[in-house]
């Protein structure tokens, strides 16, 4: 299933596998001026073939290698003969078969490994100039792209909303908030975030802001409840009320244990 939408410049392609007619986790693209940031998942990639196969696509860029942002890499390849590019962290990653969780395939599904080349410092297309920022902290080989003259931060999923309830286990929330500051300080008149999760944050510094005060705080709380010699499992309960369902659903994955024990690290 794919949505589309219009922002200045932007056209934002939401992307679902649908289930009963349902739509199950929402994922978004963004084209503009012949780059294209993201191409879904597995699921979609035809689709999104389809309804790209008139425009005008120069430039691929995938903000990292998750499963749910490089499914769509070999149609669009195939299609447009146009080079892929990604961090260097990333680029063996997409290149290769990926490894999945249950939850992982249902969802999303495998990617076709594609073959990318390293992103440059800067990317030009006709009309806009975008700066690379490494941003680490949802996973190794993440970045975003900036465009300052229009405020525009393609932010992948560095932030997706402003109170984490559970994370992956690899995700370092520390990292997460020194790249959320490092893109809370851009030289820009305003700050506006186009999210992976299908946000588009006009207040983008706003939004920042709210999830690095939330971080941290949820830092402080945890490591005093862990200085008067609370369990991990007692400070979720305390914190909050208790282990999320995702951790269930996802065999263990996202869960709140992974997020309070990150932030006890920060």
């Amino acid at each position: 299933m794919i949505e589309t939408s219009q922002f200045e410049d932007v056209v934002q392609i939401r992307m679902s596998k649908v289930v009963d007619g349902v739509p199950v986790y929402w994922v978004s693209a963004y084209l503009v001026d012949g780059l294209l940031i993201d191409t879904g998942c597995s699921y979609t990639a035809e689709e999104l073939a389809a309804h790209l196969r008139n425009k005008k696509i120069d430039t691929i860029i995938n903000t990292h290698f998750h499963e749910d942002h490089i499914g769509g890499n070999h149609l669009m390849k195939e299609m447009f003969k146009t080079d892929l590019y990604a961090h260097p962290e990333s680029i063996p990653l997409i290149g290769s078969e990926a490894f999945l969780h249950p939850y992982q395939e249902m969802v999303w599904g495998y990617p076709v490994p594609t073959v990318a080349k390293p992103i440059p410092e800067v990317i030009e297309t006709e009309r806009f100039r975008y700066e690379v920022l490494e941003t680490p902290g949802h996973s190794a080989g993440h970045v975003c792209l900036f465009e300052k003259d229009k405020g525009w931060c393609f932010s992948g999923d560095i932030f997706s909303r402003e109170t984490l309830k559970f994370i992956r286990p690899e995700e370092n929330m520390g990292e997460t908030v020194r790249s959320m500051k490092w893109l809370l300080d851009l030289e820009t008149e305003r700050l506006i975030l186009f999210a992976s999760v299908g946000k588009i944050v006009e207040d983008g510094r706003g939004a920042l802001k709210g999830c690095i005060d939330y971080l941290e705080d949820l830092s402080v709380r945890a490591k005093g409840l862990k200085s008067q010699g609370h369990t991990v499992e007692e400070i979720i309960c305390d914190i909050f009320g208790g282990e999320h369902d995702f951790a269930q659903l996802t065999n263990g994955q996202y869960t709140t244990e992974n997020l309070v024990r990150s932030v006890l690290d920060m």
